[in-house]
């Protein structure tokens, strides 16, 4: 159930790995773009990336996108090159260095760990905070918290926010989220995706331990779980965190997608 004075309908369409519409009073942004069908590959150094399972609606079925949600643009499992067409013209959101690499797009904002931005996105006032992420070392990756004012307030005073965590591992510094917001609505990539490195595999996103972990730290209502099928490198799929929910007792916060379908959040 949204708090009292949360006035926003919020729907969210998942349409493969981190890729989904979140639809706000009528403003739709998109995360993280990957269309590439199934059987795709993509060599990255350390491994060999393949897709098992076509993303549910492709660049054509989209409807019309407001802005741009991009956690990185160094990893195609994120943004692969049917995304990347996408991003021409567009208003974007992403790290330092992504914005640099998708240079000259003018659209393209890169935002800092905790910077705030205030923006008019589809005729709906936001701020937009980027949240930091451990993901792959050297590489830059980030969230985003949104508010706006038809969010309302928390009764400690923070803002409503809804956030979209990005890949990254549940860390400490994540709780600082929690003083600064309380999250209505989280959005989380899952799949305790691991890759090999020389010194031996390490996770790069949550498990759903960790998910569970970081719900009850910031207090938040609603656990959206994303990016934890189609993909050899992710070790946790929907039936192991579906057990690893009810083990950790928040199964009934949990808010399952459909690829494809919209489902009414709030």
């Amino acid at each position: 159930m949204a708090p009292s004075d949360f006035n926003s309908n919020v729907s969210i369409t998942h349409i493969g790995t981190a890729t989904a519409i979140i639809e706000i009073d009528g403003v739709k942004l998109l995360t993280d773009p990957f269309f590439s069908p199934a059987g795709t590959e993509f060599d990255v150094g350390v491994t060999v990336l393949k897709i098992s399972e076509t993303p549910a609606l492709g660049l054509g079925d989209l409807p019309p996108i407001d802005a741009v949600l991009l956690s990185h643009e160094d990893h195609p499992d994120n943004l692969d090159p049917l995304g990347r067409q996408l991003l021409d013209g567009r208003l974007v959101f992403t790290t330092m260095d992504g914005a640099k690499n998708l240079a000259p797009r003018p659209g393209v904002r890169g935002m800092k760990p905790w910077e705030t931005v205030s923006v008019n996105i589809g005729g709906k006032p936001f701020e937009v905070t980027a949240t930091p992420c451990q993901h792959l070392p050297g590489g830059e990756c980030t969230g985003f918290v949104l508010t706006t004012p038809s969010f309302g307030t928390n009764l400690d005073g923070t803002p409503n926010a809804i956030w979209f965590s990005g890949d990254t591992v549940y860390f400490e510094e994540l709780d600082q989220i929690a003083s600064k917001f309380h999250i209505v609505v989280a959005i989380c990539n899952l799949g305790d995706a691991r890759v090999p490195l020389p010194e031996g595999p390490l996770q790069i996103t949550m498990d759903g331990k960790q998910a569970a972990d970081m719900l009850r730290s910031f207090k938040a209502d609603i656990l959206v779980p994303m990016h934890y099928e189609s993909w050899g490198h992710f070790t946790q799929g929907g039936n192991e965190l579906a057990k690893v929910f009810a083990e950790e007792g928040i199964e009934d916060q949990v808010c399952w997608l459909v690829p494809g379908t919209s489902r009414k959040v709030f």
